[in-house]
């Protein structure tokens, strides 16, 4: 047996080792960068969800007879002001009834607070009053005589809040720069893919545009479809502050999993000063919205919106908020439509 062919052998397991440690090296430092990453994520989705929104804008002229085109940064900047403009109009158009409404919910507060503590009395739940002093000691978690686990609470809220918002500005402004270098970024793509092949890649980057851009507005027609619904049930329960109840359910549409039932509780413990039962009768319509939302608005919007099945935004669903809690929920309908989309272009090349 020669040296070289002993040698062989040798150089195939170096190799081996030296291309799995460096595969370990690269899982570690994108777990590292995971929260970087997903914010880059986000970006990407909207980028391509708005992108064909952009593309439509820019595609006008700047005059009637005008031979200039809309500039992209103009364009994309007309979307992000369409975008605030149509809050800023539904703030607007419910602000007087959600300031007035706001404001009695502020005064009545403490005598809603007052009324709910002779309640809980009367049933036995608790033996007397509890000042705000008292409730703040007595919160979960909270030690009596130590007012450092307080302000250390209040500070990592006031962290946690900080870092939302440095969050969603910083995928505002990639996004934005997304969208301006659009054309570069995707010829720099197609361009890590054979010649032949760069066609099919445009193909299925166009459909998958579509979808997710589809999604948004699946996301923002949810939205306002349980927040309307939620107003005029409320309404017609008889529960006061309707209006800021209503738009805090449609806020919390946008918010998978948990922001339901957050923007119940408000609800169902201001129908609680008014009686029992329209708290009951509070209860009871959000847990039926919750279940036409789950099983019938979320299936059919998405999967008339986006294209993909109702068995998949469910599952999809599960697996996105399992994974990465309520951000993975939001990104799960939107990936399982891209997945889908490359999926089929993979099968149907196979059947060719």
């Amino acid at each position: 047996m020669t040296r070289d062919s002993r040698e062989h052998p040798l150089r195939i397991v170096a190799w081996s080792i030296v291309m799995v440690a460096a595969a370990v090296v690269i899982a570690w430092a994108l777990y590292q960068v995971r929260a970087v990453l997903l914010l880059v994520y986000t970006s990407i989705l909207l980028a391509t969800g708005f992108g064909p929104i952009v593309r439509g804008l820019e595609r006008q002229r700047l005059l009637p007879i005008g031979t200039r085109r809309l500039p992209r940064w103009l364009a994309i900047l007309t979307v992000y002001l369409a975008i605030i403009g149509g809050v800023v109009a539904v703030g607007f158009a419910v602000f007087p009834p959600l300031v007035s409404q706001a404001r009695d919910l502020a005064k009545g507060a403490p005598a809603m607070i007052d009324r709910g503590q002779e309640y809980l009395i009367h049933k036995g739940l608790l033996d007397h009053k509890l000042t705000f002093q008292e409730a703040v000691q007595h919160a979960p978690g909270q030690v009596a005589g130590v007012g450092g686990d307080a302000v250390s609470t209040v500070a990592g809220a006031v962290v946690g809040v900080a870092g939302g918002i440095f969050g969603v500005l910083t995928i505002l402004i990639l996004t934005f720069y997304m969208l301006v270098e659009s054309d570069t970024l995707f010829d720099g793509f197609i361009r890590l893919f054979p010649r032949e092949r760069r066609p099919q890649v445009a193909v299925v980057a166009r459909d998958i545009s579509q979808k997710v851009s589809a999604w948004l507005g699946g996301q923002m027609v949810l939205g306002a479809v349980i927040g309307v619904s939620a107003t005029v049930g409320l309404w017609l329960i008889g529960v006061p502050f309707f209006f800021v109840l209503g738009l805090l359910a449609a806020v919390g549409e946008l918010i998978p999993m948990v922001g339901p039932i957050l923007s119940a509780i408000p609800a169902i413990a201001v129908a609680l000063t008014v009686s029992p039962g329209t708290a009951l009768a509070a209860a009871i319509f959000f847990l039926v919205q919750q279940q036409v939302e789950n099983h019938v608005l979320v299936p059919k919007i998405m999967s008339k919106q986006v294209g993909v099945s109702a068995v998949t935004v469910i599952i999809a669903l599960l697996i996105g908020g399992s994974l990465l809690g309520i951000v993975g929920a939001l990104l799960a309908v939107p990936s399982a439509a891209a997945l889908q989309v490359i999926f089929g272009e993979l099968t149907e090349n196979d059947h060719v």
